[in-house]
């Protein structure tokens, strides 16, 4: 063999020993795809997401507040009893002035009591047991507005009319609330049992459809249906009714707790507009 040829032979075993390695990677890679995209499944860790899912901390139950409401004088030992029995209330339902024999009225100090442990009070008026007539209405919504001012009930604030399932109603008394209250600094409210069926019902619907203004103004306060007086922990879902397209916003669902003298209720975040709160 010439010295050429020898000289070929041993360049090209040299090549083929530095291209073995890549025929060798050639031949491995002829069952894969072109191409490969990189995974975006998660990996299963046993627990199902939901990426929409929000965390929340509210303490209030669905934006609904609980709270309780009394005829009695609110003392440290009634408020303690409240918190350690039944759980602590957001608000506080409390009677402008006293009625012999039924409630006793708000004071100065009770204000103060509850407010120093952050607590809105909702305000009450029942010094009357005749729900007739439009001047009737209108001198008592005069005498709830004037109690009021006298102990500084903050204007905006709604003053409940008691309206109890004993008294005769009618919608002339209803229009004539409405007016006194809602030409004074303060918001017109009532408070009864609004069964859909109920007399209280029935006059509020024809004062409203004499005067809008009535059902779209006045906050309304309901003690329909009662299930029953429960821990906070324990209370049923917001279900009050009342007439329709009107302010619904509390619902009181249980009275005369046996232990502490208080009813309990659930009341929307839209009352708290209407409340005394304690000041800044």
């Amino acid at each position: 063999m010439s010295e050429r040829w020898k000289r070929w032979l041993l360049i090209g075993g040299v090549v083929l020993l530095f291209a073995i390695p890549f025929i060798w990677a050639a031949v491995s890679n002829l069952d894969k795809p072109d191409s490969e995209e990189p995974s975006t499944e998660q990996p299963d860790n046993g627990e199902e997401t939901n990426p929409d899912e929000e965390a929340t901390n509210d303490d209030e139950e669905g934006g609904y507040y609980w709270g309780v409401d009394s005829a009695s004088l609110t003392t440290s030992e009634l408020l303690t009893c409240t918190k350690e029995n039944y759980g602590t209330p957001s608000v506080w339902g409390r009677y402008l002035e006293t009625k012999e024999g039924v409630s006793a009225g708000l004071t100065t100090e009770e204000v103060q009591l509850l407010h120093d442990n952050g607590i809105r009070i909702l305000v009450i008026y029942n010094n009357f047991e005749d729900a007739t007539g439009y001047e009737n209405g209108l001198q008592e919504a005069e005498q709830a507005v004037s109690f009021a001012q006298e102990i500084g009930v903050p204007e905006g604030v709604a003053l409940f009319g008691d309206i109890e399932p004993t008294y005769p109603v009618d919608s002339a008394f209803i229009q004539g609330w409405y007016d006194g209250v809602a030409n004074s600094p303060y918001t017109p409210g009532l408070y009864g049992v609004f069964e859909s069926d109920a007399e209280l019902t029935v006059a509020f619907n024809a004062a409203a459809e004499e005067n809008p203004d009535v059902v779209n103004n006045t906050v309304i306060w309901t003690s329909y249906p009662s299930v029953g007086i429960t821990t906070e922990a324990n209370a049923p879902t917001y279900q009050a009714e009342g007439p329709v397209n009107s302010l619904l916003y509390g619902w009181q669902y249980g009275i005369e707790a046996e232990t502490c003298n208080i009813d309990t209720n659930w009341f929307t975040a839209d009352m708290l507009d209407y409340l005394w709160v304690p000041a800044e």
